[in-house]
Formats: structure tokens, sequence, C-alpha cells
């Protein structure tokens, strides 16, 4: 019988039950993408990453929704991060490998908060809004981008992206897209809401991978390269976001819930 760590920690936020949950699990060799899958099923939870040792601080990570394998992942890597810090002795800067989005750095800084470095995928301009995009939104956008992703609807204000519904039914039709809601906001520089019934769910709580688009296009209608976002989902999460260089510096904190054996 193989015993597994398996650690459960509440991502972009300092408080349990807020943020967006994700299991990690440290391997010393893969398992098999099934069963990898069917732990992340079993675990039911947005993601699950895993993460295997190369060398001191340098890693290999893959991310699993309950539904399928995930090629970027940004809440799943801040509590890998996390665990990594706290949990297992890492010190100095992390870098992730992994197969779709190159090279993850990762930083602690001093007062906890931890800081992923991403690759700047800012959305285009889409010409052809798909129906199924209009149809699964109740509030009409005033523009929609793309990028490898999602698609993002901006929206004329804040309280349109809090209190519009949507239909899973039609957001599925958009595969293997998912869809990001956005808008300027008071309190914070933006904020969004994210919806991805075709790879892993409804509602995301709290989706770090999408900040390396939202980022970006509001640094430039606000012009400026420091933003606050905040994501509006019932739980919750707040995000710290710079622009450098061809980088987007997505941080935030995290709190550890549970730690457990899995017996495979």
């Amino acid at each position: 019988m193989l015993e597994l760590d398996i650690y459960i920690v509440d991502a972009f936020t300092q408080q349990q039950f807020k943020g967006n949950s994700a299991a990690v699990v440290p391997l010393q060799q893969w398992l098999s993408g099934e069963l990898m899958q069917s732990i992340a099923a079993e675990n039911n939870l947005s993601e699950t990453a895993f993460i295997r040792g190369l060398s001191a601080n340098k890693y290999e990570i893959r991310w699993f929704s309950p539904l399928t394998e995930i090629d970027f992942c940004g809440h799943a890597t801040l509590a890998a991060s996390y665990v990594i810090f706290n949990h297992l002795g890492g010190q100095g800067e992390i870098e992730f490998l992994t197969s779709q989005v190159g090279a993850l750095l990762v930083n602690q800084h001093s007062d906890g908060r931890i800081e992923m470095s991403f690759p700047n995928q800012c959305p285009q301009v889409v010409e052809q809004v798909p129906a199924a995009l209009l149809a699964g939104l109740s509030v009409k956008p005033i523009q929609v981008l793309k990028n490898r992703q999602a698609y993002f609807a901006v929206m004329a204000s804040e309280q349109d992206v809090k209190s519009l519904s949507y239909s899973s039914e039609q957001l599925k039709q958009l595969a293997p897209f998912d869809v990001v809601v956005t808008a300027k906001a008071n309190e914070y520089d933006f904020i969004s809401r994210y919806f991805w019934p075709a790879n892993g769910g409804d509602e995301d709580p709290v989706t770090g991978s999408i900040h390396a688009g939202l980022a970006p296009y509001w640094a430039k209608q606000l012009v400026k390269s420091d933003l606050v976002a905040y994501q509006a989902s019932q739980r919750g999460g707040i995000l710290f976001c710079s622009l450098s260089h061809d980088r987007v510096l997505v941080s935030g904190f995290a709190v550890l819930y549970l730690k457990g054996t899995a017996y495979i």
C-alpha cells in the first residue's frame, strides 16, 4: 500500500474557508495519469497539484481538476509553494517546470506573501463573439477578448460582475475555453468572476492563472503596472499583480487547512 501525504491549502487568503482550496501531493516518482486523476476526483477540489522534486528548490508540477488534467493553475501553484516553504524546508526561489507554460519562478516575501512569475497572456479583442457566450451570461459585455485559456467578458460596472447569472450549459459549448467576467472596481483596481464548466466546475473561487491575462489588460486600461484585484466569488480572494518585462507577477497569501495521509 502506498502512503501519500496530502496538504489542503486555502490560497489567496489569510482566512480558512476563504480563497480557493487546493490539494498538494508531493511525490518521489510520478504516478500514472489515471491514478492522479482518480485522486483529484476523490479530493473533489477545484485543483490537486502533484509535485515531484528534481533538486534543491526545483520541482515538476502537474495540476488536475476533478474532471481532467489542466495545463496551468495559479492557485494550486501558490498552494504547492506554501507547502514547500512551510512544510518541506524550501528556502529562496522555487522553480516549477511545466509542460505547457514553461518554468514558473516563485519567491516568498518577508511578510509571508508568495509571489509567482507567470508568462504574460494578455488577451486579444474578439471580432466575432460566440453566440453561446452571449447566451450564457445574463449581462451583455461591452467588450470581449480571448487568450489561450478563456474568453474575457468586460462589463460596464462592478455591479454587473457581482450580480450576473450564467448558464453552464451554454458556457460548456465554448470548450476548451473558459470564461472570465471583469470590470473596473472601487475598492480594488478590478474585480472578476471565473466560470469553467467544461473543464472543472461551474464557478471557480479564485483563479491565479487568469490574472496572467487580466493584469496586463487592466494595466493598459488603468495606465499602471501594480494592481490589486479581487475575485468576487462566494469565498472571495485578493491577488496582488504587477508587470515585469514579459512576465506577470501574481502574489497572495495562503493558509493550511489540513494535512493528512492517503492510502492508495
